[in-house]
């Protein structure tokens, strides 16, 4: 790629360091077509059908690099085609008669069925075939596909190595190892898995990791697994999407499903993706919305498959208007016509609010966030601004009133008020009398030229330990 440009850095690799290239603000770089980086016309013919002209930045930076056969590691804000960033250059460099050339890893089963859609797409007419994997489904669907040789294959880690043990999934000739959202394929429960599939490829591949947001704790493991890796980050700003509008709202938390009901039928939002922190949080507000009349549907870890299939092609199709979720969804929802985001339960991880919003102002598009931030959670607040580098203001509406505190919110708070009554009585009892002062006649015997006028209350008592007998 083009080295002269003023908004790309390279460091220095004299001392040992890899290739760090950074880029300016703007999603996509308007001087370049995809023909400029190297792809072969037969890949250019797929972009040209879903019409993609210009590269984004991190598309721009990565496919040159991934062409040429370096390891990468690439980071860039969701919503910015790091799919397409990783699988153009699979679609160029594969031969589509090769069987089983390249592994791509995702986190969830939802991301596992996108991105497989995407490359799908996009090598149509390179005719690179390639078959998703994941939990959920019966492995008697998938065996089928895999028997006929697929390219590429996209899976969660556990399904992957379920298969491989299998024997249905051979690793022998795999020369391409992808790891998508590798923040989260690295985390606590992914690492045995990542570090038991790479340990099986029988020969060393060519490797690329993308995510949003890399630590230097993930960056030194994924460092472990790659030859000489160049790392590429394109930033914004600030690290959220810049055409994300972003605001919350202080409230209780009883009083947050009435909230919500307002907002909606006040602001009458396009398709919106409200995120709550458990499952059963998501079920119940479902349930709350569709008793008054708002078409909600739930997404979470406990559904079956079948029916989480039914509402992600609902929601690719346009047939809702309100999507309920927890975090899993965060992950594996790539869809344009999302234009606002919910974050009914405030994160703990101020990284999952930067991934909740990048829902929203996909591929450029503008998008409203709206968070729900209690009175206790101001410290979060706090923590994904700082995180951001912004200031989300606050915004309510006057026409909504907050309900009655319940009875037992009520009954806490009043034991919890004598509690700390009772505590202070305590201590003044402990306290003793208050003991008389005068003024000195000389104010540099006494700090302050107090002087007391008889012993303190109550003093310690016992005897100390000395050595005598």
């Amino acid at each position: 790629m083009d080295q002269s440009s003023n908004d790309t850095t390279t460091s220095s690799e004299s001392q040992g360091t890899p290739s760090l290239r950074t880029h300016s603000p703007e999603t996509f770089v308007i001087d370049k077509t995809f023909a400029d980086l190297g792809l072969k016309p037969a890949v250019l013919e797929g972009l040209t059908k879903r019409g993609f002209k210009h590269p984004t930045r991190i598309q721009a930076a990565l496919i040159p690099v991934a062409l040429s056969g370096k390891d990468v590691l690439g980071q860039a804000k969701t919503g910015t085609g790091k799919t397409a960033a990783f699988g153009l250059p699979l679609l160029q460099k594969l031969d589509p008669t090769a069987a089983f050339s390249a592994l791509v890893l995702v986190p969830t089963r939802e991301l596992a069925i996108q991105v497989a859609k995407e490359l799908q797409e996009l090598g149509a007419f390179a005719k690179v075939q390639t078959v998703a994997v994941y939990g959920g489904q019966p492995i008697t669907k998938q065996q089928p596909l895999l028997a006929k040789g697929p390219p590429i294959v996209v899976g969660t880690p556990g399904r992957v190595m379920d298969l491989a043990e299998r024997g249905i999934l051979p690793f022998g000739d795999f020369r391409f190892a992808i790891l998508d959202e590798v923040d989260r394929m690295l985390d606590i429960g992914f690492r045995d898995d990542i570090r038991k599939i790479l340990g099986k490829l029988k020969k060393v591949p060519q490797t690329i990791f993308v995510s949003a947001t890399i630590s230097p704790d993930i960056e030194k493991l994924a460092r472990s697994y790659m030859k000489d890796p160049e790392k590429i980050v394109t930033f914004e700003k600030s690290l959220t999407v810049a055409q994300v509008k972003q605001s919350y709202f202080a409230v209780e938390r009883w009083d947050k499903k009435r909230l919500l009901l307002h907002l909606l039928k006040k602001e009458q939002p396009g398709l919106t993706v409200v995120f709550c922190r458990t499952k059963r949080a998501v079920d119940e507000v479902t349930m709350f919305l569709n008793k008054n009349k708002i078409d909600a549907h739930a997404m979470h870890g406990d559904m079956y498959q079948k029916k989480r299939d039914a509402v992600m092609g609902k929601l690719r199709g346009g047939d809702l208007s309100v999507l309920v979720a927890s975090d899993l969804a965060a992950r594996g929802l790539d869809v344009d016509d999302i234009t606002h985001v919910v974050n009914y339960d405030m994160p703990e991880d101020p990284e999952v609010y930067i991934h909740r919003i990048g829902r929203t102002a996909r591929a450029g598009r503008e998008g409203v966030a709206w968070s729900f931030v209690a009175p206790d959670q101001g410290e979060l607040l706090t923590n994904i601004e700082m995180l951001a580098n912004i200031e989300i203001p606050t915004v309510g509406y006057d026409d909504f009133k907050p309900g009655p505190v319940p009875a037992e919110v009520a009954a806490m708070r009043e034991h919890e008020a004598k509690r700390r009554e009772d505590a202070q009585h305590s201590r003044n009892r402990n306290a003793g009398p208050e003991v008389p002062v005068v003024q000195s006649v000389d104010p540099n015997m006494f700090p302050d030229g107090i002087v007391p006028t008889a012993l303190p209350g109550r003093r310690l008592g016992g005897r100390a330990r000395t050595n005598r007998r």
